[in-house]
């Protein structure tokens, strides 16, 4: 028999931070603090298998904390900072110090009307409108 070559992970492998139930910040003034994950959009696995999600992906959120307009509400949003470093095709690894994300409405529009801290390029890549708010672009 013929040894199997071993190869390592392809370049568009992404590493995925967050999972049903994490709790993150929020980085916009929308009036939400803290938020839980409880849907990944777009999320095909297998069955019984928790979602996960990663920077630049839209989930849908509970408020936990923040004003009493938005708590006990629902709403998607995109995830702009993971705490689980991850590698860019460069070769470069990125970690940031939180887990954070920026409400938005159906269609990708930011509730607030800035955004607190920076925001990974993979996020502010895929949601033009986020970028456009962000104040730091790492």
């Amino acid at each position: 028999m013929a040894k199997r070559k071993t190869v390592g992970r392809p370049l568009n492998h992404r590493t995925f931070g967050l999972m049903v139930g994490s709790r993150m910040k929020v980085a916009d003034n929308s009036g939400a603090r803290i938020v839980q994950i409880i849907a990944v959009k777009g999320y095909r696995g297998r069955l019984n298998r928790v979602p996960r999600a990663a920077v630049g992906d839209m989930v849908i959120i509970s408020v936990k904390q923040g004003s009493p307009q938005r708590r006990k509400t629902i709403h998607p949003a995109i995830v702009v900072r993971q705490r689980s470093p991850y590698r860019r095709p460069s070769g470069e690894w990125i970690q940031f110090e939180e887990n954070a994300c920026v409400l938005t409405n159906e269609v990708a529009d930011p509730l607030g009307s800035e955004i607190r801290g920076p925001v990974s390029r993979e996020a502010a890549e895929k949601w033009p409108r986020i970028a456009h708010q962000a104040s730091i672009i790492v």
